[in-house]
């Protein structure tokens, strides 16, 4: 009996993608209200309390679950129709705008990293978006206003320890938004940068150590793996890191009039309304999502051009696309510039040349020492 009603009991989920495509996608039309699931695929879709599957019934989230009751994780509407995705792409830049001033370029792979954080998981790899400035910058605004249309954003801040940021990636597998992500002290920014380094390849998980109800110690792997849109004051000394992030660089100038100095109770309306025909957007384009190879660029690295095809891929328009490589062009011309400003991009530089002038394979390590300190010794 205690068996029957083991296996009897059902399973809570948040979203599951079956094995023949079926999206399931628990839903919220308001703070404290139900959370049914949408069941669907394209244009056939429903509405249901629970789903069933080979044998398993599946719950959604239940609406008392911390997260959520506390807004910290927000879930879509009903679906709700759209035009087409030029007219959906235009609407999230139309929306953004209302409240954030930023360059006219970013805007656009903005708006573009929304949609591609409602089918990610069509993906392996993905890029990161950051904004970036001092405090009253407008940071944290552009993290609110684009964290409350994301595919299932999750807030969280430098104030938060980094343990409930691995738990909650892991069961609700959405879109952390990160404020404040310079952790002042060393231990805490080493377990953000994990997440960070192994948060944009699928299949890499974060092992940690978990005490059992016995009081053993079992190591469990957290899947990190999902879309990331952080605020933060400076850059990580990781250069690898630094190039999977997309930039926008806040200024802090003043607002023009038409934007609100707060934002108003209607912005959160909003937000709610495109989640939904997000939402929309997901059962319909989620099974279509891949790769498209025509969009590789020569001119960017071969690891710049893989995290970049998946948003490259799913950007609606030839003027985001020429956004997002306008940018990814200065990420790469950065970390090219580090490199040559390297103590071994120096020594590059001199043994290179000696090697060329002279049609030598070998040099004396006193001749390397000699051009070094007369081209770098006065560094």
């Amino acid at each position: 009996m205690e068996q029957g009603a083991r296996a009897s009991k059902p399973v809570r989920i948040v979203s599951v993608v079956s094995s023949d495509g079926l999206l399931v996608e628990a839903i919220q039309e308001a703070a404290n209200a139900p959370t049914p699931l949408v069941v669907g695929h394209h244009e056939e879709i429903a509405i249901v309390p629970d789903w069933t599957d080979q044998g398993v019934r599946h719950v959604p989230v239940s609406a008392a679950h911390n997260l959520l009751k506390h807004r910290a994780v927000r879930l879509p509407g009903a679906p709700r129709d759209y035009e087409n995705v030029e007219a959906l792409f235009a609407e999230i830049e139309q929306y953004a705008s209302r409240y954030l001033l930023l360059s006219p370029a970013f805007m656009k792979i903005a708006a573009s990293y929304v949609l591609l954080s409602w089918v990610y998981d069509a993906f392996n790899e993905l890029p990161y978006l950051r904004f970036r400035g001092d405090y009253g910058s407008g940071k944290t605004r552009a993290l609110i206003v684009f964290g409350s249309i994301v595919y299932k954003g999750f807030f969280a801040s430098g104030a938060s320890t980094v343990s409930p940021i691995f738990h909650t990636l892991d069961s609700f597998k959405g879109t952390l938004v990160f404020d404040e992500a310079d952790f002042r002290f060393t231990d805490e920014k080493a377990e953000l940068v994990k997440i960070l380094n192994n948060g944009n390849v699928k299949g890499f998980s974060v092992l940690r150590t978990q005490v059992t109800a016995s009081k053993e110690f079992e190591p469990r792997a957290f899947s990190v793996y999902g879309p990331k849109i952080v605020g933060m004051r400076s850059s990580y000394e990781d250069r690898a890191l630094e190039s999977r992030f997309l930039t926008e660089e806040m200024s802090g100038r003043a607002l023009p009039s038409a934007i609100p100095i707060s934002l108003p109770e209607t912005q959160e309306k909003e937000a709610h309304e495109l989640r939904s025909k997000l939402l929309m957007y997901r059962l319909r384009e989620r099974g279509n999502a891949k790769i498209k190879t025509e969009f590789v660029d020569a001119q960017l690295e071969p690891r710049m051009n893989q995290v970049l095809l998946p948003l490259l891929s799913i950007a609606p328009t030839a003027e985001a696309r020429e956004a997002i490589r306008g940018d990814a062009a200065r990420v790469q011309e950065g970390v090219i510039s580090d490199r040559t400003a390297s103590t071994e991009g120096q020594l590059l530089a001199v043994i290179a040349p000696a090697l060329a002038d002279e049609d030598r394979s070998a040099l004396p390590l006193q001749e390397i020492v000699t051009l070094f300190v007369e081209r770098f010794g006065s560094e």
